[in-house]
């Protein structure tokens, strides 16, 4: 009988060894799993940090401009030139496209019109009707136009800039900035919200040696809200 108690014991000891070692390596698993994706929210919110920093100091640069806007207002600089056309090139303009269309300028044209006067009209759309050629050249932080008159040949340019804060606040809008300029925009926007992903990783697995954590994230949420939903007036 004693015999049997102890093998009994023995049995036992063992199955609770193997719970143990179980245990132990579930833990083990756990921790291993847990140290690797706080690496990789820590290397990730690093690369992301990094790449957008700049960035994002415009872009909260620009926000306090664009929200003070009245006060910041910038004096815009004018400035108008003429021409006349050559004959022998005011006849590049001859076969006008129907009226109210959109056609690029011929390049004898807009190759005499770069030299002479400044504007950057190569591959630009003009709007054509009989009597003239209207050319609009939008910009970040300023506006430029250009008129040809058909008949007499006489030519307007007038370049405005509005200055280093409009054309900031331009850039921050995507406003009249090209194609190239609209997909940086998208690509630091996906960066910018996988630096907060990451980072909101980083609280969730510091949060509990961190008893403020949730509540400063509460308030950063709420507090806008509540300001939003209650004082924002149309």
């Amino acid at each position: 009988m004693a015999e049997g108690s102890d093998i009994s014991a023995a049995a036992s000891e063992d199955v609770e060894k193997l719970k143990a070692e179980k245990a132990a390596k579930k833990a083990h698993k756990a921790k291993v799993r847990r140290l690797f994706w706080m690496t990789q929210a820590r290397v990730w919110h690093w690369i992301t940090g990094a790449a957008t920093l700049i960035g994002m100091l415009l872009f909260a640069f620009t926000g306090i401009t664009l929200n003070h806007a009245g006060q910041i207002e910038g004096k815009p600089a004018i400035v108008e030139k003429t021409a006349v056309l050559p004959a022998g090139i005011l006849v590049q303009l001859g076969e006008a496209p129907a009226e109210g269309e959109t056609a690029i300028l011929p390049k004898p044209v807009s190759d005499w019109l770069e030299k002479e006067l400044g504007a950057p009209v190569s591959r630009k759309t003009g709007e054509w009707s009989e009597a003239e050629v209207y050319v609009g050249m939008p910009k970040p932080g300023g506006d430029a136009w250009l008129s040809i008159d058909r008949e007499t040949g006489d030519v307007i340019f007038e370049n405005t800039d509005r200055g280093a804060i409009s054309w900031l606040n331009d850039l921050h809008k995507g406003r009249n900035t090209g194609p190239v300029w609209f997909w940086f925009l998208d690509i630091f926007s996906v960066a910018a919200i996988l630096f907060c992903i990451t980072g909101l990783v980083l609280l969730w697995m510091h949060a509990p040696r961190r008893p403020p954590t949730w509540f400063i994230v509460g308030a950063g949420l709420i507090v806008p809200a509540l300001i939003a939903v209650f004082l924002v007036h149309v």
